[in-house]
C-alpha cells in the first residue's frame, strides 16, 4: 500500500510540474488586455465603425500577409496572435502585447475598436499608430478581418 501511495504522489507531482511548465508558454492575456484601448471620448465613435469586408479567403490571406510582413504585427503579437511572451519584440518591463487570440478579448473588442487602435495607436502601451503612415484604410480593415480569424481556432 505504501508503494502504491508513493506512485500516486509521483504521478500527481509530475502532472503538476507539466501543468506549470506548459502554462508558462500559453499566454491567456491579462485583465489589462480587456480594458478598452480607445480613449473614452472616442469609444462610441470607434464602436460604430463597421468593417467593409466580409471574411473571404482572399481578404483573410491579404490581412495575414500584411499582419506578418508589412507592419510587423507578428513581431510583437506573434504569428498566432498570442502576444505576451510569444512576440519577438515583447517590451522589457513594459506591458506585454495583447493576446489577440484570447476569446475574452475577441468578445470584448469590436472591429471598429481594433481599427481605431491600428489607426491611432494604443496610448500607454508600445502599440504605435499605423495609418496613414504605413497602411491605407483598406489594409487596416484587412488586418482586422485577419485578426478575427484568431478567435475562431
Amino acid at each position: 500500500m505504501h508503494v502504491y501511495g508513493r506512485k500516486i504522489f509521483h504521478e500527481i507531482w509530475f502532472g503538476f510540474v507539466v501543468f506549470i511548465f506548459t502554462s508558462m508558454f500559453v499566454w491567456a492575456g491579462t485583465p489589462a488586455d480587456l480594458k478598452p484601448r480607445v480613449p473614452p471620448e472616442h469609444l462610441e465613435e470607434a464602436k460604430s465603425l463597421q468593417n467593409p469586408f466580409t471574411p473571404s479567403a482572399d481578404i483573410v490571406a491579404s490581412g495575414k500577409k500584411l499582419y506578418e510582413s508589412r507592419v510587423f504585427c507578428s513581431a510583437c503579437h506573434g504569428l498566432e496572435g498570442a502576444g505576451g511572451p510569444s512576440g519577438v519584440l515583447t517590451p522589457h518591463g513594459g506591458q506585454p502585447p495583447t493576446n489577440l487570440a484570447d476569446a475574452a478579448w475577441q468578445a470584448a473588442r469590436t472591429d471598429g475598436e481594433i481599427f481605431w487602435t491600428l489607426k491611432h495607436g494604443s496610448h500607454g502601451t508600445d502599440m504605435a499608430p499605423y495609418m496613414p503612415l504605413y497602411l491605407t484604410e483598406e489594409q487596416v480593415w484587412k488586418i482586422v478581418t485577419y485578426i478575427r480569424m484568431f478567435g475562431e481556432t
